[in-house]
């Protein structure tokens, strides 16, 4: 029997409980592998722990606080037509690096799925909005642990919201990896969508900005130059 499970749909690490208990009440074939999935092939990989992760992406901060994101109906609407895709979550945790009374940056823990399972890792933005890192802390899955590689996720380093993240666009997929290389790209985007709305726009830092001082760069260039 083929299960198709929908990286979009099960974007969640509540999921987990339940994706192991479909495997184990039914066999699965993996087409790429030509054969049905055992228990064997799933892997569990902690490279690092999430405190360890925020330390990495917010190294020079004085203080780190973290908060939590909580999503009414609208919002979240507006987040999904953002990023193209439905996801269960209502709250997000994220961690806010400050120094004095300047923010360093931000970073925020996602869960979703890679073919068969989530994988966890951390996001991390600038104070304007672009990504400046991205760190695996779990994986699950029975391939595409790649994605955890420096030579793969450094091309997420300064994306922003107006930015595809998206194979064959803007990020080069990994063979074999492909599901896991869609489900990080999908949660870099919607890490970006969150800190654009939530704290950017707020600030007069969001993507509408950016977009209209592009545009008038683009205009004066055309006359000025660069």
């Amino acid at each position: 029997m083929r299960t198709y499970i929908n990286i979009m749909a099960l974007a969640t690490l509540g999921w987990i409980c339940a994706l192991g208990n479909s495997f184990a009440a039914e066999r699965v074939w993996d087409s790429e592998l030509r054969r049905y999935i055992t228990d064997d092939d799933f892997k569990y990989e902690e490279f690092m722990t999430e405190d360890e992760a925020v330390k990495r992406i917010l190294p020079k901060s004085q203080r780190i606080r973290k908060e939590t994101i909580r999503l009414p109906q609208d919002k979240k609407s507006l987040i999904e037509q953002r990023i193209g895709w439905k996801f269960p979550e209502e709250s997000f945790d994220l961690y806010i690096g400050e120094t004095g009374d300047r923010v360093d940056g931000y970073a925020m823990v996602h869960n979703t799925i890679g073919k068969y399972k989530p994988m966890t890792y951390m996001v991390g933005v600038d104070p304007l909005g672009s990504c400046t890192d991205v760190e695996l802390l779990i994986f699950r899955d029975a391939k595409g642990s790649e994605v955890g590689k420096k030579r793969f996720n450094s091309q997420y380093e300064g994306k922003a919201v107006t930015d595809p993240i998206r194979i064959n666009k803007d990020i080069i997929n990994i063979s074999g990896a492909t599901m896991s290389v869609r489900s990080m790209n999908a949660g870099v985007k919607r890490v970006l969508v969150l800190v654009d709305e939530f704290y950017l726009k707020p600030a007069g830092l969001g993507s509408e900005t950016v977009t209209a001082r592009k545009e008038g760069k683009g205009f004066f260039g055309s006359w000025f130059g660069n």
